[in-house]
C-alpha cells in the first residue's frame, strides 16, 4: 500500500476510532524506563485550565442573586426564591448581591480573593436548546454557525499540530489535554479528531493491547490496518502508562472533598484525580469535569421549604468540591498554575414556573477560580424591569467568547491575533486575570458609571425613543437592541469612536410591543438598560 494512503488511512481511523481515547481508563501496568524522567521533566510552570461544565442550563438568578432587585423578584418567582435573610451576602458588592446560602465553598473563595464572578454571560439569538446551546459554547460559535471543531480544540491544535500523528513523542509524552469521567466532547475537538483523553480513574489498569502484539502481520492491505490498529492501541497504553505513573506519585490531598452520599461526590473525586496528576508531574494543559443535573423545569426547590431541593444540592456539590480542588492544589503547591472556569449552556427564565422550577432561558453568572483571577464581581446585576413576564430571559452582557478571549490571551498567552485566529473572529477581552504571567498587567476596571453611560427614553414608547450614550475612553463600541428573548433585533452601532457622548434616535415602529433591552459596549466595559414599547 502506498505510504500517502497509509497515513491517509491511519489519521482517518484515529478520528473515527474509539481507541484513539483512553476510554475507561485504559492503561496497562507496563512499565517504561524512561516514565521517571517524562514525570521530573514535565514542565509544570505551563498554564494549566480547568473546566467544570454544569450540565442542563443553570439558574443563575437563584446563584447569584441580586438582592437589590429583590422586590421585583419575589414578584416573578414567590415559590423558588431564596428569602433575602437566608442568603450569603458578598461583600464589596454593596450589599446589592448574594449568593445562595449552600454556596459556602465559594463564599471562602470569594472571601479569600480567590473567586471572580462575571455577570449575565451569553451571546445573542440564544438557542434554548441544550444539544444546540452547547455545542456553541464548547465550539465557540455564533448562535448562527455549525461548527465542527471546539474552542479548546483549536487552541490545541495551533501548539500541538498534527497531532494525534506523532504522539505521545519525547517532547509531549502526556495527553495534551484529559476529560475526566465522561467522553471527550465537541470543545476539545478538531475536525473529528479527540485532542485528548478520557478516563474515569487511575487505578483500573487494563492491558488493552491484549495478546494482540504476539502474532506478526501478514504483508497485505489486512495486515497494515492490523498494524494501524496494533499502533494505535500502543499510543493508548503509552498514554496510560504515563497517567498513571502520574497519579501514583506520593501526594497527600485536602480533606475537604466530599465522599460518600455529600452533595457533589462524583464532581470531587473528578477534581481530585485532576490535583492528583497535576501534582504527579503530567504536562497536561486542559482537564475538563462536569456536573449533571442543572435542568430544573420541576421540583427545583423542596414543597414549602425553598432552601433545600434539588438544585440546593447541586449547588452544594458544585462549590464545596471546587473549594476543596482549590485547598488542594494550595496545600499541593501549584495553585499559581492552575486557573478554573465553570460554565453551563444557558441560564433559566427570571420567571419561575408553577411546578416549583425554572425554564430554560439565556444569560447566567459564570465563575472563576484560582490564585490568578481579579476578584470580585465584573458587571452589575441582570436588569429585572417592569413589564417582565413569564418569556423574558436575563439579558446578555458579556459575550461569552470574550471569556474565552480572555483566558487565551491572558492565561495561554496568545497574542490578539492568534486568539482570533483560534476564536473565528474578535472579541473584545475582560479583566479576568491579574497574573502577569503574559507580559501583560490586567487590572480591574474601575469607574464604570463614569467611563460608560447609556440612558434610553422615553420608555415606555410606541414608535420611537432616544438612546443616549457617553464613553470616555476610545474603543470599539457596539450597541445592540435584543428582544425579550434574547434575539438580536438590531445594531446600530458597531465602530472604533473617539470619547464622546452621543445620541441615537432609534425608530422601532415595526417593531412588536413588548419589552426589549439596550445593550452599549466598549471593550469591557458593558451597560444594559431596559425599554418597553406599547401600543
Amino acid at each position: 500500500m502506498p505510504t500517502t494512503l497509509m497515513t491517509m488511512d491511519r489519521r482517518k481511523f484515529l478520528r473515527t476510532s474509539a481507541l484513539a481515547s483512553v476510554g475507561g481508563l485504559t492503561i496497562r501496568g507496563w512499565a517504561d524506563p524512561v516514565l521517571s524522567n517524562v514525570l521530573k521533566s514535565a514542565d509544570n510552570s505551563d498554564r494549566i485550565l480547568v473546566i467544570v461544565q454544569l450540565f442542563g442550563g443553570n439558574d443563575g438568578l437563584n446563584t447569584v442573586i441580586p438582592v437589590d432587585q429583590y422586590g421585583q423578584l419575589s414578584s416573578l418567582r414567590s415559590n423558588i426564591l431564596i428569602p433575602e435573610n437566608q442568603t450569603l451576602d458578598l461583600p464589596g458588592t454593596g450589599g446589592t448581591t448574594a449568593l445562595h446560602p449552600r454556596l459556602t465553598g465559594l463564599r471562602n473563595l470569594w472571601d479569600n480573593s480567590k473567586l471572580g464572578i462575571v455577570q449575565s454571560v451569553g451571546y445573542p439569538d440564544p438557542s434554548l436548546s441544550h444539544f444546540r446551546s452547547t455545542d456553541i459554547w464548547e465550539s465557540g460559535s455564533s448562535g448562527n454557525q455549525l461548527l465542527h471543531t471546539g474552542w479548546l480544540g483549536r487552541y490545541l491544535d495551533s501548539i500541538y499540530p498534527n497531532y494525534p500523528d506523532a504522539y505521545p513523542n519525547a517532547d509531549v509524552p502526556y495527553p495534551i489535554s484529559i476529560r475526566v469521567d465522561g467522553a471527550v466532547g465537541l470543545a476539545l475537538q478538531h475536525h473529528g479528531v479527540s485532542m485528548g483523553v478520557s478516563i474515569n480513574n487511575t487505578e483500573d489498569a487494563l492491558n488493552l493491547a491484549g495478546n494482540i502484539y504476539q502474532d506478526p502481520t501478514a504483508a497485505n492491505c489486512s495486515g497494515d490496518k492490523l498494524a494501524y490498529i496494533r499502533d494505535v492501541q500502543r499510543q493508548t497504553d503509552l498514554y496510560g502508562d504515563v497517567i498513571e505513573a502520574a497519579a501514583s506519585q506520593p501526594c497527600t490531598h485536602s480533606s475537604l472533598y466530599p465522599t460518600g452520599s455529600a452533595p457533589g461526590a462524583d464532581l470531587a473525586q473528578a477534581l481530585k484525580i485532576v490535583a492528583g496528576l497535576i501534582c504527579g508531574g503530567l504536562g497536561t494543559r486542559v482537564y475538563w469535569v462536569s456536573a449533571s443535573g442543572f435542568d430544573t423545569h420541576s421540583n427545583q426547590v423542596s414543597n414549602g421549604n425553598v432552601l433545600n431541593g434539588a438544585h440546593a444540592d447541586l449547588l452544594q456539590g458544585v462549590s464545596d468540591s471546587i473549594n476543596a480542588f482549590q485547598d488542594d492544589i494550595q496545600q499541593l503547591g501549584f495553585s499559581d498554575s492552575v486557573l478554573g472556569m465553570t460554565f453551563s449552556e444557558f441560564g433559566r427564565r427570571i420567571s419561575s414556573n408553577n411546578s416549583r422550577g425554572t425554564d430554560h432561558g439565556a444569560a447566567a453568572p459564570l465563575f472563576l477560580f484560582g490564585d490568578a483571577v481579579v476578584p470580585g464581581m465584573l458587571g452589575g446585576n441582570p436588569v429585572i424591569a417592569p413589564g417582565t413576564d413569564n418569556q423574558t430571559n436575563v439579558p446578555m452582557a458579556y459575550d461569552f467568547r470574550s471569556v474565552y478571549s480572555s483566558v487565551l490571551q491572558q492565561w495561554f498567552c496568545l497574542t490578539a491575533a492568534e486568539a482570533e485566529q483560534v476564536l473565528l473572529g474578535p472579541h473584545a477581552t475582560l479583566p479576568i486575570i491579574t497574573q502577569q504571567v503574559c507580559s501583560i498587567g490586567v487590572e480591574p476596571v474601575s469607574g464604570l458609571s463614569s467611563e460608560l453611560v447609556l440612558q434610553v427614553g422615553p420608555s415606555p414608547f410606541t414608535e420611537r425613543t432616544v438612546i443616549t450614550y457617553s464613553c470616555a475612553v476610545a474603543g470599539n463600541v457596539k450597541l445592540q437592541v435584543m428582544n425579550a428573548m434574547g434575539q438580536l433585533v438590531a445594531q446600530p452601532v458597531n465602530t472604533t469612536m473617539v470619547p464622546g457622548k452621543y445620541k441615537l434616535d432609534l425608530d422601532m415602529g415595526n417593531m412588536p410591543t413588548g419589552m426589549y433591552f439596550c445593550r452599549l459596549q466598549n471593550g469591557a466595559l458593558q451597560q444594559v438598560q431596559s425599554m418597553m414599547k406599547v401600543r
